[in-house]
C-alpha cells in the first residue's frame, strides 16, 4: 500500500519527467501510444459532439484537449497535476484558436475540485496506470459525470510478471509500472459504478511507440555526443536498456494497450 507521503511524491517525480526536455523529445508530439489517432478513436466510442463539456484528466501539455475542441467541437477542461503543463497548454490552446473552448487546472484526479455531475464525458490517456489510488481516481470520475454520462480510458495494459528491469521511476513515466490486466481496470470503473461497453485492444499502437522511442534515442544520443543538443542528466544507456527490454515484452504479449468506455448509471453504491 502507497502512504499518503510516497504518493504524493511520486506523483511529483513524474510531473517533473514529463516536463523536462527529454521527455518531450523522445516521446514526440504525442506522450501516449496512437497518438491524436487513437484520440480520435476515442472521442468516436464515447460520442462526442458540439455542446458536450468533456474532462481531460492529465491533459498533459493540452494535445488532446486542444484536438478535442478542434476535431468535435466540445468545451474541453483539462486537469493536470503539474503546473507547468498547465500554464503551456493554456498557451497553446491560445495559439490554436481554442482558447474559447478549452480551460485548463492543475489537481488531482484522486481528489478533484470540481463540483458532482458537471461533465458529460472523460477522457485519461496512458495515466490511469499511473494512479496511485485508482479507486478514488474511479470514484471521483463517476462523481463528477452526469447521468449517462461516459468515460473513454486508453491505457497500459499487463499481462503475466513483468521483468525486473522495467522498474523504478523510468517506468512511472512510461506509464508501466503499475500497468494492470484489463479485467482490473474495467473492475474499478464497475465497483465506482460504471457499466463497461467497448474494450479494445490497440497493441500495435504500443509497439509503434516503442519503436519509435528506440530510433529517437539512438539519434539524441548522437546528437548529445556531438554537442548538438543539451540534455543534463538524460542517461542514455539506462534508457536504451528500458526500451530494448519493455519492447521485448511488447512482442512477448506481456504489455499491451487498450480502450475502455464506461457509462455512469444511477448512484454509486455504499
Amino acid at each position: 500500500m502507497t502512504s499518503e507521503a510516497e504518493s504524493h511524491v511520486l506523483k511529483q517525480c513524474c510531473a517533473a519527467a514529463y516536463e523536462s526536455d527529454f521527455a518531450r523529445l523522445l516521446l514526440g508530439e504525442s506522450s501516449h501510444p496512437g497518438g491524436l489517432d487513437l484520440t480520435r478513436r476515442l472521442g468516436e466510442l464515447l460520442e462526442l459532439r458540439p455542446g458536450l463539456r468533456v474532462l481531460d484528466v492529465a491533459s498533459g501539455k493540452g494535445d488532446s484537449a486542444i484536438f478535442i475542441a478542434r476535431e468535435f467541437g466540445c468545451e474541453v477542461v483539462g486537469l493536470d497535476f503539474s503546473v507547468a503543463n498547465v500554464q503551456q497548454a493554456a498557451m497553446r490552446a491560445d495559439a490554436a484558436g481554442v482558447a474559447g473552448l478549452t480551460a485548463f487546472h492543475s489537481g488531482d484526479a484522486e481528489s478533484m475540485r470540481f463540483p458532482d455531475a458537471v461533465f458529460d464525458c472523460i477522457i485519461c490517456e496512458c495515466a490511469f496506470c499511473t494512479f496511485p489510488d485508482k479507486a478514488a481516481a474511479a470514484g471521483e470520475f463517476f462523481r463528477v459525470l452526469r447521468e449517462d454520462g461516459r468515460v473513454g480510458i486508453s491505457d497500459l495494459t499487463r499481462r503475466g510478471r513483468l521483468p525486473l528491469d522495467l522498474e523504478g521511476l523510468l517506468s512511472w513515466v512510461a506509464c508501466i509500472a503499475d500497468a494492470r490486466p484489463v479485467v482490473e481496470y474495467t473492475a474499478y470503473l464497475e465497483a465506482a459504478g460504471f457499466e463497461i461497453g467497448a474494450v479494445e485492444a490497440h497493441d500495435d499502437a504500443l509497439a509503434r511507440m516503442a519503436n519509435d522511442i528506440q530510433g529517437r534515442l539512438l539519434g539524441l544520443e548522437l546528437m548529445a555526443g556531438l554537442k548538438k543538443i543539451d540534455l543534463p542528466g538524460a542517461d542514455f544507456k539506462q534508457a536504451q536498456q528500458f526500451a530494448r527490454v519493455a519492447s521485448r515484452a511488447i512482442q512477448e504479449g506481456m504489455l499491451g494497450y487498450s480502450v475502455i468506455i464506461g457509462r455512469r448509471h444511477g448512484s454509486p453504491e455504499c
